[in-house]
């Protein structure tokens, strides 16, 4: 038996992968992460396989989980929101995993930070202005390392996209203001890909406002920057004069 550790996407269904869709749709045995998963995705799942939210678990009653599916020979996947990889806290599963000498397979999702960039309809990327996207988080019950503090990674006032921070909004503003400036342009997406969605736009001067108003205090991605600019430059790649190893650019 193994187990799968799938990313679930951003909460649309239809952006999980095939892959995912497909190992969940045939689990026995399923464990996902109840207080961020849409519905829709869990109820994928067949009808008789045995769920688990692990919002109410600890690690020791997922390895109990664990067991059982090695007992009865059968699959079982641990279903995360958006990819694994990115605050999935899976780790010390595999750890776990490990000293009961069980296989897993890790399968990739669609991150919140890549629906937010679809939502928006921009490249977090920009010619000329930044190359460079820094997935972050602020301070919290998990601190930050003193060399990733946020006045650090403002420093290269690269595209910046904040996980788990909407709550101290605030204070990221705040502490951004310096590097970025007070115009540089902000967007808040709540529920990125979900039926609520919701897209909050201001600027380093008026985002906090904004989000408070509407109520925001979680599920939220910030993401800051000048790429969210409409007047910035853009890719030469396909003018007319741009030569590239497909093709002879007419050099006027």
């Amino acid at each position: 038996m193994k187990v799968y550790f799938v990313g679930a996407g951003p909460g649309n269904p239809e952006l999980m992968t095939l892959l995912g869709h497909r190992l969940l749709s045939q689990c026995k045995i399923c464990i996902y992460a109840g207080s961020l998963i849409a519905p829709e995705i869990v109820a994928v799942a067949p009808d008789d396989a045995e769920l688990y939210d692990s919002a109410k678990m600890t690690l020791e009653e997922m390895e109990a989980v664990f067991r059982k599916a090695k007992q009865k020979g059968v699959d079982l996947v641990r279903l995360h929101t958006g990819d694994p990889s990115l605050y999935g806290a899976i780790r010390e599963q595999m750890n776990s995993l490990d000293r009961m000498q069980i296989e897993y397979v890790v399968v990739p999702g669609i991150s919140s930070f890549q629906a937010a960039a679809a939502t928006l309809k921009t490249e977090l990327t920009a010619p000329e202005v930044t190359q460079t996207v820094i997935l972050s988080r602020t301070s919290g019950r998990t601190p930050m390392p003193a060399k990733e503090d946020l006045q650090q990674l403002a420093q290269m006032r690269s595209t910046l996209c904040l996980f788990l921070s909407v709550h101290k909004i605030a204070e990221v503003a705040q502490e951004l203001c310096r590097w970025y400036g007070e115009v540089c342009p902000v967007a808040v997406v709540f529920h990125a890909s979900w039926p609520d969605e919701k897209v909050i736009r201001g600027t380093l001067q008026n985002i906090a406002e904004k989000v408070e108003g509407e109520g925001i205090k979680k599920t939220a991605i910030i993401i800051v920057g000048q790429a969210l600019s409409r007047d910035i430059p853009v890719s030469k790649l396909y003018h007319h004069a741009f030569t590239h190893g497909y093709r002879q650019g007419s050099g006027e």
